[in-house]
């Protein structure tokens, strides 16, 4: 699932723009990161009378998501507000703050989306502690001075359909405990016996437990683990998601450039896995949107430093090679994700369906490295 350690990288670390004559080591930065994180993440909020600005604006290094109230917007002020009022958001894969599954519920809240989420088994105990106490705070601070409610979280793994499909051991694993109704069949009930419907559904799960090992070394088990966690859980959930999704709703996955572009050390499996993500977009779109007029996309965002990142054991020289070679030259933030993503379940992307969204600074369209020793 998405809240191990060995998730992918496509999780949010926000870092400050550093100019190429004063850019510093990764290394010596880490510290840094850690310390501004959370201020990064002031930029985006949740109100259900906000509704979210298109401008985004730099204040000092940092990214600044306009809110923009309900009076502001009848006043006549000019702008084209993502207005998410009124709507529902599940998302599937909110383990902690620092996560894209968190910037992208803090964005859709900002527009004015009720937010549930689903979070991992094991990890739910310390999620729910961690918010209960105030850890959380800083970061789900909102434009207008409020924190981001999360209306109810759910317990899930969505590397299990329904009961029957449960082993034994990880029944009486004591990680599980005290919990239930959390495979993905019996989620989706609790979710409509709750709030009777949704509209919005987002996939923010990667898992592939041989991720460090060759794809040469990787063996069938890791394979499939990977495939089953990262790519066939979106189709689960939505499998079991759609017939409670009100028409003209929308889903939503995270993938990366790996699907399309060989990244060494990105392995396990997990290249394949976001490969048939975005296969399984296209045709979830057609199908989704015939039988009950809903919209599947995908983001593919950049590389992104977080904890669990880390076990990746390269993301920062991912980050590195980012910043040193995509078109536009800075780090990338949650928050940008969560705008995107913002935009795509909203009704100004009524007619977008079946589409790979890059947010990765243009980094995806260079077929060649600045930075190569060839070029020097």
């Amino acid at each position: 699932m998405g809240a191990s350690a060995t998730v992918s990288m496509q999780i949010a670390a926000a870092r400050p723009c550093i100019s190429s004559s004063t850019r510093v080591s990764t290394t010596k930065m880490v510290s840094h990161v850690k310390a501004s994180f959370c201020g990064s993440y002031h930029a985006l909020s949740s109100a259900k009378h906000l509704s979210l600005s298109s401008p985004v604006t730099r204040s000092t290094g940092k990214l600044i998501t306009r809110a923009m109230s309900q009076d502001t917007a009848s006043s006549g002020s000019y702008g084209l507000p993502i207005d998410l009022r009124g709507k529902r958001a599940f998302i599937a894969g909110v383990a902690d703050d620092n996560g894209y599954g968190w910037a992208i519920a803090k964005a859709l809240a900002a527009a004015g989306a009720e937010i549930l989420v689903g979070t991992w088994v094991p990890a739910l105990n310390i999620f729910e502690t961690s918010l209960r106490r105030g850890k959380f705070d800083e970061s789900r601070k909102l434009p207008n001075g409020s924190l981001m409610e999360i209306s109810k979280i759910y317990p899930l793994d969505a590397v299990f359909d329904s009961p029957e499909d449960v082993p034994e051991d990880i029944k009486t694993n004591k990680r599980y405990a005290g919990s239930s109704n959390w495979t993905v069949k019996e989620t989706a009930e609790v979710v409509k016996n709750d709030f009777g419907t949704i509209d919005i559904l987002v996939h923010s799960l990667a898992n592939g437990p041989e991720v460090s090992r060759p794809l040469l070394e990787t063996t069938r088990k890791g394979y499939l683990a990977a495939i089953s966690a990262s790519s066939y859980s979106f189709v689960s959930l939505l499998q079991h998601f759609l017939p409670i999704m009100n028409p003209g709703g929308a889903t939503l996955s995270l993938t990366y450039i790996a699907s399309e572009r060989t990244i060494p050390g990105y392995g396990g499996g997990m290249s394949s896995a976001k490969a048939a993500l975005e296969s399984d977009t296209r045709v979830l779109a057609f199908e989704a949107g015939r039988k009950a007029s809903i919209r599947v996309n995908t983001i593919s965002a950049g590389p992104l430093g977080s904890r669990a990142a880390k076990a990746i054991g390269f993301i920062e020289k991912m980050i590195d090679y980012s910043y040193a070679n995509a078109p536009i030259q800075k780090e990338l933030s949650a928050d940008e994700v969560g705008n995107a993503a913002a935009f795509l379940v909203s009704p100004l992307a009524s007619a977008v369906t079946g589409t790979v969204v890059y947010v990765d600074n243009g980094l995806h369209t260079m077929g060649i490295a600045i930075d190569s020793p060839t070029l020097a």
